[in-house]
């Protein structure tokens, strides 16, 4: 039966399958702005509706205990997160990068592991992983792909170490970290893009993307690390490659094969199995 308890699993499930189908709809943009000028529209947009909605200058750090350190940290971390995988996803299938990109909170995960039961579903769902990539490849995979995937790994474990302590700020840590974030990503997007970045198409479309990958998502994480520990976090965002991999099926055409049907039915049982057996810690 469904409870409060839930709702923080709820919310992290639902920030993943939002960002993964924006990032989906993100690689449509790739021939039109290249993937810093969809990087920049997706930051800068996010930006300037989490500031007007949330007002984050009224907000008191030193209050809810945030630092200035923590939220520059969290910002730019924000910021490679998606200029790299963004890249990554120029040159490998968006499945395939979101399958390397996640040994990052797999490995925070992992690092903060304090039951033997969450070994198992990590174990389980890099197994899923496997599977996703390996029945991907049609050819050789560009290293370059694999190489930004992992340096996007690398800060989204970060993110998921680094956004607890932001989330002490609620919404309002988002819409800092979403305006440092947007301070590095718009520059390198012009300086790619250029006017094309005005275009209405590629402007109604960004803003789609910048709904489904930051503002809702990052707004639900805030919400859900603050009551799941890092590695229950961690692993329960070990789903993204098995619902990227069916976004990338809907929106971009890209087909399942049936090694990546098994590899997300093991991603989705490590993602049950955590959901079933570990527990939020109790409300501050």
């Amino acid at each position: 039966m469904f409870n409060h308890r839930n709702v923080p699993f709820a919310a992290a499930f639902a920030g993943m399958v939002s960002v993964q189908t924006g990032a989906a709809f993100a690689k449509t943009l790739f021939p039109l702005v290249g993937s810093e000028g969809v990087a920049a529209l997706r930051l800068g947009l996010s930006s300037l509706v989490l500031v007007a909605a949330l007002k984050p200058s009224r907000l008191n750090f030193r209050d809810a205990g945030v630092s200035w350190l923590t939220m520059l940290t969290y910002g730019v971390t924000l910021a490679l997160m998606n200029l790299l995988i963004y890249r990554a996803f120029a040159y490998i299938p968006v499945s395939v990068a979101i399958s390397i990109e996640v040994m990052g909170p797999l490995s925070a995960a992992l690092l903060t592991s304090r039951r033997a039961s969450d070994l198992v579903w990590i174990a389980l769902a890099a197994l899923g992983m496997v599977g996703l990539a390996i029945g991907d490849v049609k050819g050789e995979i560009d290293i370059r792909g694999v190489a930004f995937s992992l340096a996007a790994a690398l800060f989204w474990g970060i993110y998921v170490l680094v956004g607890r302590r932001a989330s002490a700020g609620g919404g309002q840590s988002v819409a800092v970290g979403m305006t440092i974030a947007a301070m590095i990503a718009v520059p390198l997007g012009i300086a790619q893009a250029g006017t094309a970045l005005m275009s209405i198409h590629v402007l109604l479309v960004g803003f789609s993307v910048a709904v489904l990958s930051s503002m809702l998502p990052f707004l639900l994480d805030i919400y859900a690390m603050r009551r799941l520990p890092a590695r229950v976090f961690g692993v329960l965002l070990s789903g993204s490659p098995a619902v990227s991999a069916i976004a990338g099926w809907v929106v971009l055409n890209e087909t399942l094969t049936p090694t990546q049907c098994a590899g997300i039915a093991c991603v989705v049982a490590a993602c049950a199995g955590c959901a079933l057996f570990s527990r939020p810690r109790a409300d501050a």
